[in-house]
């Protein structure tokens, strides 16, 4: 028989020594997986089924699925799927689960889930006067954008608008609509879209301007996941260190990240390493992930003065606690944290920068990395 939920752990001793064979009889019984699903994780994709998928196919491509190990978040013990080609990543993510059950495992939480659909309008008389029209006609703006009955009846669907002016572009200025709409469980992708072509002709009519983009935005500031875990600095000792040692060079790193865009690129990529893995395990889309995070000066500009590290170290001896700003395996973005010194090391997360300081920032950026 199975193990009851209860007993069950995610602390698996010498799982990398195993056989796949043994690996995968533990596995089906840790979860409770069938036949079928068992077949699967051997399996894969049909090209049947890959065909429906996408275009022109021709084939399927293989890469290997791994479990990360000895995870507990919120009290859980979890087995994390994780598809990835790197060798060393899910031994790194199993190690650092393991260090992290010393202090209690991974807390995690998240926001609401609010998407922002974009709509962008051209050639409005006075962008001004037309912004505020669009804000006087929210509700009925609201009615029309309400466009997802299966999300309405559950609660969600969108929930304001705001405006937004680009009176300087390359172009010519721009009046720029958000949104904002609570997508629940979904991804949202085709709900926001809907949404934002169905207030389409009454913002036109509201502008006296051309609409020409209509689409979501990757950069979810509004939709946002997080992971917290506290380690004893005990558990960062060796021959070579003291575990307080071991922190203190830990947080000198982090702060390398944070104070420069190419450090940050790499420490960056270490967190998607895993972010990435899980997504593609889940079969989600680890390209929107990726571009909300992205330490591009367009992307940072609007959250953060230079591109920073998405994680960040608070040191409280005899502990070290990592926040780590992550983005939800459904949809995503990361948020960039700034050091406050008092005692120690702390974090706090920025507020955003105001629209008209945008433009100053990102040449500043651009004067410093050239």
């Amino acid at each position: 028989m199975n193990q009851p939920i209860s007993s069950r752990t995610s602390r698996l001793s010498g799982f990398y020594q195993k056989s796949v064979a043994e690996r995968t009889a533990f596995l089906a019984q840790w979860a409770d997986l069938t036949h079928d699903q068992i077949a699967a994780l051997h399996c894969g994709l049909s090209i049947t089924q890959a065909d429906k998928m996408i275009e022109n196919v021709v084939g399927c491509y293989g890469l290997p699925l791994g479990i990360g190990a000895n995870f507990v978040i919120n009290d859980r013990e979890v087995l994390v799927p994780m598809v990835v080609e790197e060798p060393s990543v899910v031994a790194a993510v199993s190690f650092a689960a393991k260090l992290a059950r010393s202090g209690g495992g991974f807390r995690t939480g998240s926001t609401r889930s609010i998407m922002i659909a974009q709509v962008q309008i051209l050639d409005a008389p006075d962008i001004e006067q037309a912004g505020a029209r669009i804000l006087a006609a929210k509700p009925e703006l609201l009615a029309a954008a309400n466009t997802s009955p299966t999300i309405a009846a559950h609660g969600g669907g969108p929930v304001d608008i705001e405006v937004h002016f680009l009176p300087v572009t390359h172009t010519a200025p721009m009046l720029i609509v958000h949104l904002l709409f609570d997508v629940l469980d979904a991804m949202g992708a085709n709900a926001v879209n809907t949404a934002a072509e169905a207030i389409a002709p009454h913002l036109e009519r509201l502008s006296g301007g051309r609409v020409l983009l209509r689409i979501l935005s990757n950069l979810t500031d509004q939709r946002r996941a997080w992971a917290e875990v506290t380690i004893p600095a005990r558990e960062f000792s060796s021959i070579e260190a003291a575990g307080e040692e071991v922190i203190a060079d830990i947080a000198h790193a982090n702060a390398f990240a944070v104070a420069d865009p190419y450090r940050a690129a790499t420490h960056n990529k270490g967190i998607l390493n895993g972010i990435d893995a899980v997504a593609l395990a889940t079969g989600n889309d680890w390209r929107a992930i990726e571009a909300g995070a992205m330490p591009t000066p367009h992307a940072t500009a609007s959250i953060a003065p230079s591109p920073s590290g998405k994680s960040f170290l608070t040191r409280r001896s005899p502990r070290i606690k990592l926040r780590a700003i992550n983005p939800r395996t459904r949809q995503r973005s990361m948020v960039v944290w700034s050091c406050r010194w008092r005692s120690g090391l702390s974090a706090a997360p920025r507020a955003p920068i105001q629209p008209h300081r945008l433009r100053s920032r990102f040449l500043a950026f651009k004067a410093r990395v050239n």
